[in-house]
């Protein structure tokens, strides 16, 4: 018996739409992963882009277990001497509340060759209206 190997043809894509109002950060960001992933399908293949699209929508209602609204920060670094930032989770949530789901499922996929290509079939917004309804098929 061989092994199947999936072709490039072959992919398709769907779009999933994942409404976010109340759900648990983590638990939401690995649930999108995997379908970014394409973990969910039968054919998967890790070396292969076969992941779907996902949209997000009520990304300002994202909730965090614990103290962590008051405790999470997010640190990135401009590469220069004194060039570390730190930016509290309250703050990114009134200033891009979007950007919050996008670090976390950007977190929990593999980083390698097909990262970026992963999250561009990420759609994240705050509120509930987004221009893929079109898209969506449930």
């Amino acid at each position: 018996m061989k092994t199947y190997q999936p072709k490039a043809k072959e992919i398709e894509r769907k779009w999933y739409l994942i409404d976010a109002n109340d759900k648990v950060l983590g638990r939401l960001a690995t649930e999108i992963a995997r379908l970014l992933m394409g973990k969910h399908k039968v054919k998967y293949a890790p070396h292969m882009d076969m992941g779907d699209c996902v949209v997000v929508t009520n990304a300002k209602s994202i909730v965090l277990t614990g103290r962590k609204k008051q405790q999470k920060v997010y640190y990135r670094h401009s590469g220069y001497p004194g060039g570390l930032k730190e930016i509290k989770f309250k703050k990114m949530m009134e200033d891009n509340p979007s950007r919050v789901i996008e670090l976390a499922v950007s977190g929990m996929l593999p980083k390698n060759r097909l990262h970026k290509k992963r999250m561009a079939r990420l759609k994240v917004f705050a509120e509930e209206e987004h221009p893929y309804k079109d898209r969506i098929k449930n």
